[in-house]
């Protein structure tokens, strides 16, 4: 087991910063929640890491696909487009000095390959949440090659649509398991998306991520996003193997990308 483990590769997040404190990027054979307030970007990361596990094996990628189940609607194909030809430019950038030879993958290195390549649900309802990942084990069982399953967001449905907290609670957690099985049988990473809410502690208020405690269980590895005055930044807030830590990040017109001074939020009025 610790050799696999020292021979697993890691998914990318595009953020060398964020890389470093996730121990290489996103694990897979693990299931990551990452959650923060609107706007922080958090479908922006999703859609980077299904583009960043198509990375061909020759330029230290997975050469995988990835299933991109969207509850929100939030999903943007063009948006995708655009962070398929950051990735595809910086493969170039990076490799072009080491005299590689980019006819065995120039096929592959193509915006639209990469979007060829995510297995895309749309699903409005927690019936249909549910339903589609009851499928996805014989869905994974035909594409050996999928890599990486991200849920856009996890939340949406089951914050709506259950008047019953309990079995809502019973529902999240034989949904958690069957994501848990799907990531160590088939040797991918699991990556949910979450919502924040509203948390009464010690006489105030304050923002903590959606479904309650039971659900923070569910996840191996737990990724908060948030504002530090005008930066974006990640921080570790739950895992086995990794200390708590924070990084800086940015959300440019490539994808996430490492920390920059430039990029500012925009304060609307």
């Amino acid at each position: 087991m610790l050799s696999e483990e020292q021979m697993q590769k890691h998914i990318t997040t595009g953020c060398e910063d964020l890389d470093a404190i996730l121990g290489g990027g996103i694990h897979c054979k693990e299931v990551t929640e990452v959650g923060g307030v609107p706007g922080i970007g958090k479908t922006q990361f999703g859609i980077q890491l299904a583009i960043n596990v198509q990375i061909p094996v020759a330029y230290g990628g997975h050469g995988g696909k990835a299933v991109y189940i969207d509850t929100e609607g939030s999903f943007m194909v063009e948006r995708a487009y655009q962070i398929a030809e950051g990735c595809v430019s910086d493969i170039l950038d990076s490799f072009t000095d080491h005299n590689r030879d980019f006819s065995a993958c120039q096929d592959k290195l193509q915006p639209n390959s990469f979007l060829a390549n995510i297995f895309y649900f749309r699903v409005c309802s927690y019936t249909e949440q549910i339903a589609v990942i009851n499928y996805l084990e014989n869905f994974l069982t035909e594409q050996k090659d999928v890599k990486i399953i991200i849920i856009d967001s996890v939340t949406f449905h089951f914050r709506q649509d259950f008047d019953d907290l309990a079995l809502r609670t019973r529902v999240l957690g034989g949904m958690s398991l069957k994501l848990m099985k799907l990531a160590k049988t088939h040797n991918l990473a699991v990556v949910l998306l979450n919502q924040v809410t509203t948390k009464f502690t010690e006489g105030s208020f304050q923002l903590t991520l959606a479904l309650g405690d039971s659900w923070s269980h569910s996840c191996t590895n737990r990724v908060i996003l948030y504002w530090n005055g005008n930066d974006r930044y990640a921080y570790i807030d739950k895992s086995p193997s990794l200390p708590s830590a924070s990084a800086p990040f940015s959300v440019t017109g490539k994808g996430i990308r490492n920390a920059t001074s430039h990029c500012k939020r925009v304060r609307m009025m």
